[in-house]
């Protein structure tokens, strides 16, 4: 291993029926049970592309083709399946809250960091952080290849989940060594043992669920991490509600004035980007359930079993994307219906304020009228030139105002619409 993979760009987990344990190098030949994950970061994979294609040749039998080779390296292709005769590719964008850039891989182009810069979410917290970067699965018999972001959240998380039974010096770990001492007489009688140990301590240290059992195939394994990357999108469900329907509430403030315009906008283009994101995400998985339907049955029971599992997990995994792009398709509408909802608040406080104006103009008026009249340069004009005409003139004024604003005021043109 290069000081590069030492470092945890490249891990590789040897998984097998009860038992997972991480290895130190590249395997050189095909497992003898079980299968290999490799999980490496995208600069990783570019870096060592060489040494990642010897070892698929010697464990898998065959390499990845340049194509699929420029796709796991493309930083910002969006979610799709394909496949070849001997091996499956999915490229899954994840949802997933990180503080990292989207990742470059070493040697691309000088304007891909300009790239994946413009990538970088706007708008509120919470929509910044979403990473979009893709996550690419090649599925061979024995072999899953992933190429990860530089972070590797997904990968690491996964990782703890997986070997938490059987992490080093473990009660699983020393009986799987001792069971596998023994001779094959007490193999049976320890393997029971072992189990129940194992069970108890997946419950104990929150590893897999209780009941649940390690990946029995790379298509398993899949799965669990597509599940994974999915759920991670579901768990910021409440964040991204609390911060909308804040937003929400600041617009239908009748007498707030909103001027986070920009933000609410970006938020708005945030919210469908993530939307065409889920569609492709929902394609590319519905391709892979299509393809899987295409598998010929097994001649065993337990492996077909095992095919049945994994369509059902693959439907799940749909299930769990049509919940996503469900909350994202909300949001968006929520946020579409709150604008809304301000403009007409907006409309309705408008018409408010120029009913009342209107109001005290229509008072005003008999008021100038009366004034106008008694300003007309005329020689002759009634209670001019009395002594107590202006107390006339000013009490008929006063009175003809208070009618109408009496008047007003019963018609309800004075009063506020939030009052009635």
């Amino acid at each position: 291993m290069t000081e590069e993979a030492s470092a945890g760009a490249i891990r590789v987990f040897h998984i097998q029926q009860g038992a997972a344990r991480e290895l130190t190098a590249l395997p050189t030949a095909p497992p003898a049970q079980g299968f290999y994950w490799i999980a490496c970061t995208r600069p990783a994979f570019s870096a060592g592309l060489a040494r990642v294609q010897t070892t698929l040749q010697a464990t898998a039998g065959l390499h990845l083709v340049d194509l699929h080779v420029s796709d796991l390296l493309n930083a910002h292709l969006p979610s799709h399946y394909d496949y070849t005769s001997q091996y499956d590719l999915l490229v899954f964008r994840r949802l997933t809250a990180t503080q990292c850039d989207t990742a470059v891989p070493p040697g691309a182009a000088p304007g891909a960091a300009a790239d994946a810069a413009a990538l970088r979410r706007s708008g509120p917290p919470v929509l910044r952080r979403i990473d979009t970067s893709p996550v690419g699965f090649a599925v061979f018999d024995q072999v899953l290849l992933t190429v990860h972001p530089e972070d590797c959240t997904v990968r690491d998380a996964f990782a703890a989940r997986l070997l938490s039974p059987s992490q080093p010096g473990s009660p699983a770990s020393s009986s799987a060594a001792a069971a596998a001492a023994a001779p094959d007489s007490a193999t049976a009688t320890g393997a029971a043992a072992i189990s129940a140990t194992e069970t108890a301590l997946r419950e104990a240290r929150g590893g897999f669920a209780a009941g649940s059992r390690l990946p029995t195939s790379p298509a398993d394994l899949m799965l669990r991490v597509v599940n994974l990357i999915v759920d991670n999108y579901l768990d910021l469900r409440r964040e991204l509600s609390r911060q909308l329907d804040h937003w929400q509430a600041e617009l239908l403030k009748p007498r707030a004035r909103f001027a986070n315009w920009n933000a609410l906008l970006e938020a708005r283009l945030t919210l469908h980007q993530l939307d065409e994101i889920c569609e492709d995400q929902r394609a590319a998985v519905q391709d892979w359930v299509d393809t899987l339907e295409t598998w010929a049955l097994p001649d065993t029971v337990p492996a077909l079993r095992e095919l049945d599992l994994l369509k059902v997990r693959s439907r799940d995994v749909l299930e769990h994307i049509e919940r996503v792009v469900h909350h994202v398709r909300r949001l968006e509408q929520s946020t579409e219906t709150a604008v809304q909802m301000h403009f007409s608040v907006q409309s309705n406080r408008t018409n408010d304020i120029m009913r009342t104006l209107t109001a005290l103009t229509a008072v005003f008026l008999p008021l100038n009228l009366i004034a106008g009249i008694f300003g007309m340069n005329f020689e002759f004009i009634p209670l001019v030139h009395k002594q107590d005409g202006f107390w006339w003139a000013m009490g008929s004024m006063t009175v003809i105002a208070i009618a109408l604003i009496a008047l007003f005021w019963r018609k309800r043109y004075l009063a506020r619409t939030g009052q009635g």
